[in-house]
């Protein structure tokens, strides 16, 4: 009972000790992470142009919102994180060490300490911080599918495949990138069979319908650029190598976590890394448990991909080019993910070694119980992860703060939601990011406006990327329809605006199939006094004009059949899994490898 109730009561204090304020009312906006008060399904399936890397996650979160409020998906989202990431390792390291067996109470503890170390890392934090919540929910995953790569081995092939696509789940959800880092976790492990390995490409390929399939027919192109502007960097006084391997070095200098890559935080950092390197080679040279070569193998392949932007961003750029499937590999410090999991099994090893080598304290009238010594080093290894990086304590330092959106931006979506009409939403400034006020602390975020809506919106998808140099990069977007839009209205690169004289602006629009313009920043648009064009919301930081109808060629946005077809694929994969895993059948052998080291 205790190792079924332990990973998950400790995921979940985990969970509340480091997002805090964050799982209150109101919506945390950050970067990447754009959570919009009823989120629409429909409007999720219809803007699927270029690669569509979200559909996944934005579908859940919509599908949830349909029943929960905005506030409450985006927390479960979260701690989710958390709690599976704490819950997969623990059980992951626990199994891996005892099997089916009972589990003492020293393997609670090393277990505790490795599901800790898991989620308490600079990976986590950076990632959290850059607002990316669906990569790091198939982070968590990733121990859950390692632990079902191993189970194929002791079961029939169709329960241990069902095993595998269930363990899958999280990362179907966060979408490409989190399969990748499945992929890249489990695989090599699951190479010591055949059949293993097929089974697990045939899970990946499977899950990975919704935004795979209609990637396949979309047209859409990487660009080489992004090798500069998500190249890994240092973040810590080791350069990006040392970086990297203490699980920094994220590309992005504004998601490192408070008082990280400070000379005495690195140096202890680097001290707790050392120690969990160790415990994992002397794990697998008492031990030998069943993931050891293959998790190694997946640790060095991610370190090296993820030096690759570094060392070779010439010949990595010229592969995007050739092939844009090659673009997944330019943020390199994603794939330093297996070496998370190496470095936290290891850490929890160490605890067994510990708490078998320090002696115990002896009593005539009962058992042993645990001596000083070990209870000071096993809660200093326990805590040691934590202590090291208080940066992703409550809330990251308070950089995941909840807001609430103002009336105008409510405003503006009911209206829209209210009209039944065709045509899309135009979002201007013709930029990606802001920076509003509202949010409390300004911080850049991804426009929320792009996903405000209840229909397509057409907005900039380029990236602008600041470089160390004091340089910019601009990582041209994946949406075929929103260049074309630029292109038509001939955007002004200084002021973000159309350059289009106003007069004109209400039939170029409409001949666009636009139906609204969306002006979400303070920014002098000019487009209230412009004839074809009525005000319908004027706020500070949101407006909101309507086409007028003569002007307007639209026809109801049709959800892409690539899109049904993958969701259907995925969704029919995932129940058929979920009712073969739950019918009952005799088991054999042990499911998770079970060696013995610290018994």
């Amino acid at each position: 009972m205790a190792l079924r109730l332990a990973p998950w009561g400790l995921g979940t204090l985990v969970a509340f000790l480091a997002l805090g304020p964050a799982l209150g009312p109101g919506l945390v906006l950050r970067y990447d992470m754009v959570f919009v008060p009823d989120l629409s399904l429909r409007a999720v399936l219809t803007g699927a142009d270029g690669f569509p890397r979200a559909i996944p996650s934005d579908a859940v979160v919509a599908a949830l919102s349909v029943v929960l409020p905005g506030h409450v998906v985006q927390g479960l989202v979260l701690a989710a994180v958390f709690v599976l990431g704490v819950a997969g390792a623990f059980r992951l390291f626990t199994g891996l060490v005892y099997g089916k067996g009972t589990v003492p109470l020293a393997g609670l503890a090393a277990g505790a300490v490795a599901g800790t170390a898991y989620v308490w890392n600079p990976f986590v934090a950076e990632r959290l911080l850059l607002g990316q919540w669906a990569v790091l929910l198939g982070y968590a995953g990733s121990p859950w599918v390692l632990a079902g790569v191993v189970r194929m081995a002791s079961l029939r092939p169709t329960r241990g495949f069902a095993g595998v696509v269930c363990a899958l789940v999280p990362a179907a959800i966060g979408g490409f990138s989190s399969v990748l880092l499945s992929a890249l976790t489990a695989g090599p492990t699951a190479l010591r069979r055949w059949r293993d390995a097929g089974l697990l490409l045939l899970a990946l390929l499977l899950l990975s319908s919704p935004w795979l399939i209609p990637s396949l027919v979309s047209g859409a192109a990487t660009d080489p650029a992004g090798v500069a502007a998500f190249a890994a960097r240092s973040d810590t006084p080791f350069g990006a190598f040392g970086s990297l391997l203490l699980l920094g070095g994220v590309w992005n200098a504004g998601a490192v976590p408070p008082g990280y890559g400070e000379p005495l935080t690195a140096a202890l950092r680097a001290l707790v890394v050392t120690v969990a390197l160790l415990g994992w080679v002397w794990w697998w040279r008492r031990a030998r448990p069943v993931v050891a070569v293959g998790l190694s193998v997946s640790a060095a392949l991610g370190l090296v991909i993820a030096l690759t932007g570094v060392i070779a961003p010439g010949p990595l750029a010229a592969l995007i080019d050739l092939w844009p499937g090659f673009g997944p590999l330019r943020d390199g410090q994603l794939y330093v993910a297996p070496l998370a999991l190496l470095q936290s099994l290891g850490l929890g090893a160490i605890v067994l070694w510990v708490l078998r080598a320090l002696p115990e304290t002896t009593s005539a009238e009962g058992p042993p119980v645990p001596g000083m010594r070990r209870m000071v080093t096993v809660v200093v290894l326990g805590l040691s992860p934590v202590v090291v990086l208080p940066g992703l304590s409550w809330g990251a330092g308070g950089g995941l703060a909840p807001v609430e959106y103002p009336p105008a931006w409510r405003g503006a979506q009911v209206a829209v939601s209210a009209d039944e009409r065709p045509g899309a939403v135009l979002v201007l400034p013709w930029s990606a990011y802001r920076g509003p006020d509202w949010s409390g602390e300004p911080v850049v975020v991804l426009d929320p406006a792009t996903r405000l809506f209840d229909r397509r919106t057409l907005w900039n998808d380029d990236l602008r990327v600041g470089t160390p140099d004091g340089g910019t990069v601009v990582v041209t977007g994946e949406d075929l329809r929103a260049r074309r839009t630029a292109e038509s209205l001939d955007i002004d690169p200084e002021t973000a605006m159309p350059r289009i004289e106003p007069a004109e602006l209400p039939e170029l629009l409409g001949s666009m199939g636009v139906r609204y313009v969306a002006v979400s920043a303070p920014v002098d648009h000019g487009l209230s006094d412009t004839d074809g064009l009525s005000p319908v919301v004027e706020g500070s930081d949101m407006a909101l004009f309507e086409v007028d109808d003569e002007y307007v060629e639209a026809t109801p946005e049709s959800v892409s059949v690539p899109v049904v077809t993958g969701a259907l694929t995925s969704l029919g994969t995932v129940v058929w899994a979920v009712f073969t895993v739950a019918r009952r059948e005799p088991r054999h052998g042990d499911p998770v490898g079970g060696s013995t080291a610290g018994n």
